[in-house]
């Protein structure tokens, strides 16, 4: 009885592989199940991970600042070559805009002759100055001298010690600056000088208190001063203002030699006066 049912058992054992292999096609072609995936002999796949569901985040886009822009207003028109037509330019507002005539150029010192500054200027005469050891003549001028005198009507009066007196007034013992060399102790210097921005013998001729040199800088302004009668041009100064002069004083008596008299060679006291107690 053992051999038969043995002889069955193998048999079955076929047919039960044929069904399982026909199941396993049925299941495929139907496209149901995670057996689908399963292949015999392939390697396993690495399982995803956790996270990888989670959606990644998206950057958020900045906000186009714009403005609305007109492209016939923004954009000139074109125009052609031939449609341009150059003017002449209008005329100025003013005297002011219009460019003056240009200066001529100032000579240039040598390095060791750079302004010198002077204190306690001393006005010898209207353009003459000593200070510091130094003996200066204002450059482009004809100095008044102290000594000289002008004409008014046929009336002399002394220019030269009024042109001295303005130019002291006009210093007041204010320090000066000349072209001068850094050593004193030469003889008498022509320089140029000036008070802060003030060019001295400007001063000096525009004021008429100096004359201009032939053909130098201050031409023009000694011109003009000379016109205006301003200075040593002008008339004599006024005095109907100033108090009287003061009176000579009278002579005084003499006084006598000695208080005694003379008589017959012998000198005796006064007969008014008590004989001296004895």
């Amino acid at each position: 009885m053992r051999l038969p049912h043995l002889a069955l058992a193998v048999l079955a054992i076929p047919a039960m592989a044929t069904a399982i292999v026909a199941g396993g096609r049925a299941v495929q072609s139907e496209g149901g199940g995670p057996w689908e995936q399963i292949q015999v002999g392939a390697e396993p796949q690495p399982a995803a991970p956790a996270t990888s569901a989670i959606p990644k985040p998206v950057p958020a886009k900045q906000a186009a600042h714009s403005r609305a822009i007109d492209p016939e207003i923004v954009v000139p028109p074109q125009l052609g070559s031939n449609e341009l037509e150059r003017i002449e330019p209008r005329a100025p507002l003013s005297d002011l805009a219009l460019a003056g005539p240009p200066k001529p150029p100032k000579t240039k010192m040598p390095d060791d002759w750079k302004g010198t500054k002077l204190f306690q200027p001393v006005a010898l005469a209207a353009g003459l100055i000593e200070a510091k050891g130094y003996s200066i003549a204002v450059s482009g001028i004809d100095i008044v001298k102290q000594e000289e005198t002008c004409t008014d009507g046929g009336k002399s009066w002394n220019c030269g010690i009024r042109a001295r007196t303005a130019f002291r007034a006009f210093l007041r013992s204010r320090a000066v600056v000349c072209a001068v060399p850094p050593e004193g102790g030469r003889d008498l210097i022509a320089a140029e000088c000036r008070i802060g921005n003030q060019d001295i013998g400007q001063w000096l001729v525009e004021n008429g208190w100096a004359r201009a040199a032939k053909g130098g800088v201050y031409a023009e302004a000694g011109e003009k001063a000379r016109a205006a009668k301003r200075g040593v041009f002008g008339p004599a100064p006024s005095v109907s203002g100033l108090p009287p002069l003061p009176a000579a004083p009278r002579s005084a008596p003499e006084a006598p030699s000695s208080i005694l008299e003379e008589q017959d060679g012998v000198l005796m006291p006064p007969a008014d006066q008590p004989a001296p107690a004895e």
